[in-house]
């Protein structure tokens, strides 16, 4: 039993900076998207930021698919999936995530604020308050999104290049140990 506490201890620490970085992104999230309810009516839109005229829109919608628009009415399985996401993101970072990958965490807690930032809007009204438009008017328009969709998407993607580049200089260090150990024997240089 006396290593219990030391184990609990770690697994909290390695899941409380997911923690805090999913609450930042679910409060920021439903704050906007309530400012988005409370003052533009749905289906309507505004300029928020006069410089960039129609290049960046606020446009109410109500959206009963993923990120973006797509796959529609799956309202249910959308909420599964923000469950999954989340037993998994914390186990990962509690469990397997060595201590010194904070930025991971980091990235972590975007993707989960993101995920159940938009559940909270499936399970109170039933889909997801989308308000974000930005494109070149007459041309392309992204489909709308919102700050928890923004999250998802930026926490993934940035996880995946820290991955990618820790792949890469882990190959790399492996690739001079393994030069180094054959410069220092001749006998490898000689057999190669």
């Amino acid at each position: 039993m006396p290593h219990t506490r030391p184990r609990l201890l770690s697994v909290l620490q390695g899941m409380i900076p997911v923690i805090l970085v999913g609450s930042v992104v679910v409060a920021l999230d439903q704050w906007t998207k309530g400012l988005i309810e409370q003052t533009l009516p749905k289906y309507t839109s505004m300029v928020p930021v006069s410089r960039l005229g129609e290049y960046l829109l606020f446009e109410h919608v109500g959206n009963y698919g993923a990120a973006f628009g797509i796959l529609q009415n799956q309202g249910d399985f959308f909420i599964l999936v923000a469950g999954v996401v989340t037993v998994v993101i914390l186990y990962y970072a509690g469990f397997q995530l060595p201590p010194e990958q904070r930025m991971i965490r980091i990235f972590m807690g975007l993707i989960l604020g993101g995920a159940l930032g938009n559940v909270i809007d499936r399970i109170t009204q039933g889909y997801v308050t989308d308000f974000v438009k930005i494109g070149v008017p007459g041309v392309y328009y992204w489909p709308n999104f919102n700050v928890a969709d923004a999250s998802i998407v930026s926490g993934t993607l940035s996880l995946a290049l820290v991955i990618l580049w820790q792949d890469l200089r882990h190959q790399r260090q492996s690739r001079e140990t393994v030069d180094a150990s054959k410069a220092s024997d001749p006998q490898a240089e000689g057999a190669g």
